[in-house]
């Protein structure tokens, strides 16, 4: 129960011709909270997000980083009590993603829960209380995070090994026809 934000896809919701503070409105509204609510929050969302020099700029005219910045920016003001988040930490400054870090981190502690989607295997171990691996939409596994991600890299070995034996039958296969 409570408050989902979710950064699933840079720029997902934003319009291209609105300025970054008509976007903030705008999906602010749809995170739930109300025109008060966001003008009393939206100096802090801007300042976290480092965009005051464009955020009257349309954003179209943004870079990727800069999109990442203003939805993630506003994704954890909306004070949420599941953030869903995929692989948009992977792009942006090095200084910047460690500031997102420090705030998933603040929302932990806060007992808020943390959706990734990830296959940063290093962010899933440091992360995670629990993992569930997907294998093309099943349930391959589930549980400790070291765990699992061990069963992971186990299969991905396995299927590179099978990968490699079949290149090779095939190799054997082209020289005996030869």
């Amino acid at each position: 129960n409570g408050r989902v934000a979710a950064l699933i896809e840079l720029g997902a919701g934003f319009h291209p011709d609105f300025t970054g503070r008509e976007n903030l409105l705008l999906g602010g509204v749809m995170h739930g909270l109300s025109r008060g609510e966001l003008e009393a929050r939206m100096d802090d969302i801007i300042e976290f997000a480092e965009l005051q020099d464009v955020i009257d700029d349309p954003v179209r005219t943004y870079s990727s980083g800069m999109f990442m910045r203003l939805g993630f920016s506003l994704a954890v003001h909306t004070d949420p009590d599941i953030l869903i988040i995929d692989e948009v930490l992977a792009v942006g400054d090095a200084a910047f993603t460690s500031k997102c870090k420090e705030r998933i981190a603040r929302l932990r502690r806060e007992g808020k829960t943390l959706l990734l989607v990830s296959h940063d295997l290093d962010a899933v171990e440091r992360w995670c209380d629990e993992v569930v691996w997907l294998d093309k939409g099943v349930v391959a596994d589930r549980g400790n995070p070291r765990r699992v991600i061990d069963h992971y890299r186990e299969f991905i070995e396995r299927g590179e090994e099978q990968e490699l034996q079949d290149t090779a039958r095939e190799d054997q296969s082209a020289l005996a026809q030869s």
